[in-house]
């Protein structure tokens, strides 16, 4: 499969829709196809519907990390569990999904930051996770060739990988194999509602009749949720990754500081990107709706606040993108499938400098492949997972850059959300209501 996965790329999953299902997934990321995963293994009748082509977003743009460390406290028990399916799914499914466990390893470059890796080591604790400090003398022993001057760092030897461009399509084809519907370039329109509740979708394709629906429509969940009354403030950055040329190899893992983050990848290369959450926010009308929400977050982490003054056309929160259709008129999600911005080639020269400078004897590293992706985040950088005011409506958005490695374990946690089952975790960090409850915003506390 070639990437980045576009428009012009081949529909795997089509056919005639459904009369009825049992649960309609608005999102065919990895959150939706796992939730479908889980779902039909229940027993249910399960149809994704997808507007552009699974995977084509954040899903496949993401560095790759199955990280347990750094996690917000809420989001790790969920996280375990997701690294163990992660684990089962590789040993089904085989090398396609390119999963290796082969670490995490942060990097300190201020006592600060020290303190901070030490203070989240309670919570692995906690959570029966391995994770440890380092010093500045086992930093250099991982990382060859490095003459940066790092304080220390954090390690969790049992957190992974996989390659995404290849994971949740392959992930997509086996749970069409178990019987899960996928339909491609097929947008969710809107929701049909007859007495307070859902009975059904209408898509593009037509109506399908269902008693419950799953929005897990990443970066297009706001805008597909508010013309129905129900609001969250949810928006995008846009972050900005590549992929090198084949390199001699430095460390096997994951590893990041402020400056860098970097993934050995199967071809010999390296995922490269900003370490520092250099993202680009885009200012559109839901930004200004949602100032006072997203201000504790930016008084804590000012590298979130590089704006830009306005979204490409035809994005979410774009001037001119529509709030209000009807369902028998082309929605913005058919005028714009794929998520495709360009990307900060001034943030990847900034990374390639900051290798260069931590790997001498490398230099900066050639880029094979740039690209970008929108990232779709929440006031508290944790995701909104939880039933809406609407029956027959759940939630699973807002994942905040953590949604790969997480996948599967939400997808769990969602079909038994969905079907009254044991969910296992405490959710109240994730609930919907948390924004206009009058509760205090408090910022994740993971790293």
């Amino acid at each position: 499969m070639s990437f980045p996965i576009s428009v012009a790329s081949p529909v795997r999953f089509a056919g005639p829709l459904p009369q009825r299902v049992d649960v309609v997934i608005i999102g065919g990321g990895i959150i939706g196809v796992m939730a479908a995963w889980f779902l039909r293994a229940k027993g249910l009748s399960v149809l994704v519907c997808e507007k552009g082509r699974i995977a084509a977003e954040q899903s496949s743009r993401n560095w790759g990390w199955i990280r347990q460390q750094g996690r917000d406290p809420g989001e790790l028990p969920i996280m375990v569990e997701s690294l163990s399916i992660w684990r089962n799914l590789a040993a089904e499914l085989g090398d396609q999904l390119g999963f290796r466990q082969s670490g995490v390893l942060y990097i300190a470059k201020t006592d600060r930051e020290m303190a901070e890796f030490e203070a989240w080591t309670a919570h692995a604790k906690a959570h029966g996770v391995e994770t440890r400090m380092q010093t500045s003398a086992e930093v250099d022993s991982r990382l060859k060739g490095a003459v940066a001057p790092w304080k220390g760092g954090l390690w969790t030897g049992s957190d992974a990988m996989a390659e995404p461009w290849t994971a949740v399509p392959t992930l997509a084809a086996a749970a069409a194999a178990r019987g899960v519907m996928l339909r491609e370039a097929c947008a969710v329109r809107a929701l049909d509602i007859a007495g307070g509740r859902v009975v059904g979708v209408v898509t593009e394709a037509g109506r399908v009749a269902t008693d419950h629906v799953i929005v897990a429509a990443g970066a297009w969940s706001r805008l597909f949720l508010q013309q129905h009354g129900v609001r969250i403030p949810q928006l995008s950055t846009r972050a900005t990754v590549a992929a090198t040329a084949p390199m001699p190899e430095i460390f096997p893992g994951c590893a990041a500081d402020d400056d860098i983050g970097f993934r050995r990848r199967a071809d010999g290369g390296y995922t490269l990107a900003s370490g520092g959450s250099e993202d680009d926010f885009f200012i559109g009308p839901d930004a200004f709706h949602s100032f006072f929400s997203y201000l504790p977050i930016l008084r804590q982490d000012r590298r979130l606040s590089r704006f830009r003054p306005f979204a490409p056309k035809g994005f979410p929160d774009a001037w001119g993108t529509p709030r209000r259709w009807g369902a028998d008129e082309i929605s913005p999600f058919e005028r714009q499938r794929i998520l495709n911005p360009p990307p900060n080639l001034k943030t990847l020269a900034r990374a390639q400098s900051a290798f260069a400078k931590a790997f001498p004897a490398l230099g900066k590293p050639e880029l094979r492949t740039v690209w970008a992706g929108m990232i779709d985040t929440m006031p508290d950088v944790v995701p909104v997972v939880d039933h809406a005011p609407i029956p027959g409506l759940t939630i699973a958005t807002g994942m905040s850059g953590h949604g790969f490695g997480i996948g599967p374990g939400m997808g769990r946690v969602l079909a038994d959300l969905v079907t009254v089952g044991r969910v296992g975790h405490d959710l109240t960090r994730f609930r919907f209501g948390r924004f206009t409850d009058g509760s205090k915003i408090e910022p994740a506390m993971g790293l």
